[in-house]
């Protein structure tokens, strides 16, 4: 039986977004999961990438689903003629980092912060994720699979009773990267708490931070998965790290989403920076000569005058991975990235008093959460005061869910029009009343509209879940809020075929 991958993703559901593939979790049946391990492996085969016979890696996060997923990956690799090696249960940095030290592909089983009835996988090249060429490589297969293998639901007919090669080298060596680039000691007499709920890397991250230095308290693990967004944190969350760090004496409440690739960080009073903030911060604390982050993040990065160059993308790893890499062909010798949900990536190997961090061009939570609290403490400040010196810009996100994609379309089809004018009165009759005169509109990713206010409203769908996200920045915390809350209100209102 011959499977087009292009076909698969419309058939089932189940395409690429921003972070790899995700779908319902009901449909990443065993044959689509197979076929697409099959399709990514065909893909890297075809560009010289890898031969036959050699090693996989894979790995996965604590959803429930997960295990079914990883078993379809697995016998794909074998089937394909690789070997595939379980990694365990990691952070998908860990496991990129692994593939990137061992020059092999790397399979990550994820659905990132995204409900528990969704899943995903994220694949890694020798070199670190796959981009958007690949995407249209991996798209572009068609891969022979033995029909019998499944029945008529796209379950396996029967188990795979084959040997199952493990390894623990991938958290090993995640470990090492920190205990070996920060010096020992040098979270000595700080007091963290470590938000565990779902994350894969909850047990890690306390390891870590304990093994610096630091009095750890580990805080409310759980067995059911809780979807984590870094980018629309839950209003039970802020009351309870507010209510920690009041009650325990916390210096700082650390955290991560479901695959522990993004963080959160909040400072001694509870609060939780946005992760485009901390993003500035732990640049800074690298160095950083260029600094590479979505045209939705904070425009402090450019505000602050810290960093000789700072280049703007869409939205999602893969563009500013692309745009890392071109800095550093162009000559930046120390070249990072952020996102406005918190996950940093390094495109440089970075020295720091004698000691290396390899380059990792991949989402990881771990660094922007060690750098920001060692910048802290280099500058002798808590972390309220660290943020408080940064311009006064402050942002907002959040995001409207069962949002269908034809109606995400026509919210953004009033401002694409052709047509300047018409663009800048649809936008004035929505948002004018709330932000004022239109003085600039970025079609970077989504549609980003600047007012003469100095605010922003930035709307953009999701490209991992019918949801449609809106980005605010204002002068103020509590006006950024105020004003995406109301952005929110008309953009429910466009759903429900009202006018704003």
């Amino acid at each position: 039986m011959q499977i087009h991958i292009q076909q698969l993703m419309e058939d089932s559901g189940v395409g690429f977004g921003t972070s790899g593939a995700r779908g319902l979790a009901e449909a990443m049946t065993d044959r689509v999961c197979y076929a697409y391990t099959r399709g990514f492996l065909q893909h890297l085969a075809s560009t010289g990438e890898l031969r036959g016979g050699e090693r996989v890696a894979i790995a996965g996060d604590l959803r429930p689903s997960t295990d079914r997923i990883l078993a379809a990956v697995r016998r794909g690799a074998a089937d394909a003629g690789y070997r595939p090696v379980l990694c365990g249960k990691l952070p998908s940095p860990a496991i990129a980092l692994y593939g990137i030290s061992e020059g092999i592909p790397a399979v990550m089983v994820t659905g990132s912060h995204i409900p528990a009835d969704r899943n995903g996988i994220k694949f890694n090249k020798r070199a670190g994720e796959i981009l958007k060429d690949d995407e249209a490589g991996i798209r572009a297969q068609v891969v022979t699979v033995d029909a019998a293998l499944f029945d008529p639901g796209g379950r396996f007919r029967t188990a795979d009773v084959r040997s199952v090669e493990t390894s623990d080298a991938a958290r090993r060596g995640y470990l090492a990267r920190y205990r070996e680039f920060f010096p020992p000691g040098c979270l000595h007499g700080l007091r963290l708490g470590v938000y565990q709920h779902s994350a894969v890397g909850r047990d890690l991250l306390l390891e870590i931070v304990r093994g610096l230095g630091a009095e750890a308290v580990a805080l409310a693990p759980s067995e059911a998965f809780i979807p984590v967004d870094t980018e629309a944190i839950r209003p039970e969350d802020v009351a309870l790290a507010r209510g920690w760090a009041a009650d325990l004496g916390l210096d700082a409440v650390l955290s991560t989403d479901g695959d522990s690739d993004r963080p959160l960080l909040a400072d001694e009073r509870g609060e939780w920076l946005r992760g485009d903030v901390a993003g500035i911060l732990c640049a800074r604390y690298l160095d950083a000569d260029a600094v590479v982050t979505p045209v939705s993040c904070n425009s402090a990065v450019e505000q602050c005058g810290w960093f000789a160059e700072v280049r703007r993308t869409r939205i999602g790893s893969p563009y500013v991975i692309e745009a890392m890499l071109e800095a550093v062909a162009a000559g930046r010798e120390r070249v990072v990235g952020y996102e406005a949900n918190g996950g940093f990536l390094t495109a440089s190997d970075m020295r720091l008093d004698g000691r290396t961090l390899v380059a990792l061009p991949t989402r990881d939570a771990v660094m922007l959460l060690l750098g920001v609290l060692l910048l802290a403490r280099r500058e002798g400040k808590t972390l309220s005061a660290l943020t408080g010196e940064l311009p006064a810009r402050y942002t907002a996100s959040d995001r409207l869910q069962a949002f269908p994609p034809d109606a995400s379309r026509a919210v953004l089809a009033r401002f694409e029009t052709g047509d300047p004018e018409a663009d800048r009165a649809a936008a004035e009759a929505l948002f004018g009343s709330l932000s004022g005169t239109l003085v600039a509109v970025d079609r970077t990713d989504g549609v980003r509209l600047t007012f003469a206010s100095g605010e922003v409203v930035h709307l953009r769908p999701s490209g991992n879940a019918p949801e449609f996200r809106c980005y605010t920045e204002a002068a103020s915390p509590g006006r950024a809020a105020e004003l995406n809350a109301a952005c929110l209100v008309v953009l429910g209102g466009l759903r429900a075929g009202r006018e704003g």
